[in-house]
């Protein structure tokens, strides 16, 4: 299946920054992101300032990637939970709506139950939010996507312009 490009709206940001608000606050996290399977961050919530974002969306893709491979190795077509349990702090990967990656942080004051539970609920509510990305991006043409200075030149042109 053909990977397409997501056109990110205000309205459906906000959308999925509210769930991320809420997930957080119900799961009892410390933080909460929403990455693409690119590695860049889409939204967060939570104490983010602690931590170096960039590294961990991308190193959190990179994670996802690695476990694919080894899905596939043992016969699966992937492992869409991944749970990392540290002294202190612990990590909870899933895929979102088939495309997405949501990085859910904890520690002691929650549990996985707890956080497991709170994301089945929210990926419903982002499946909802990307479905209607994917509608507006399919509906609205995005200005200046397709077209480029050099769409209206003819291979005629090229050749007239370098022609003695």
């Amino acid at each position: 299946m053909a990977s397409m490009d997501l056109v990110l709206y205000e309205e459906e940001i906000h959308k999925l920054e509210e769930v991320l608000k809420r997930l957080r606050h119900d799961s009892n996290a410390r933080a909460v992101f929403l990455i693409d399977k690119n590695g860049q961050q889409m939204a967060a919530d939570g104490d983010i300032d602690q931590f170096d974002t960039t590294s961990l969306a991308s190193l959190t893709a990179g994670n996802v990637a690695a476990t694919d491979s080894l899905a596939r190795l043992i016969g699966e077509r992937e492992f869409s939970v991944l749970f990392h349990e540290g002294e202190r702090d612990h990590i909870h990967i899933s895929i979102v709506s088939n495309k997405e990656i949501l990085l859910v942080i904890f520690d002691e004051r929650s549990s996985l139950g707890l956080v497991r539970l709170r994301v089945k609920r929210a990926s419903g509510e982002f499946d909802k939010i990307f479905e209607t990305m994917a509608q507006k991006a399919t509906a609205t043409p995005v200005e200046g996507v397709h077209e480029t200075p050099f769409s209206e030149i003819t291979d005629d042109d090229i050749d007239a312009l370098f022609s003695d």
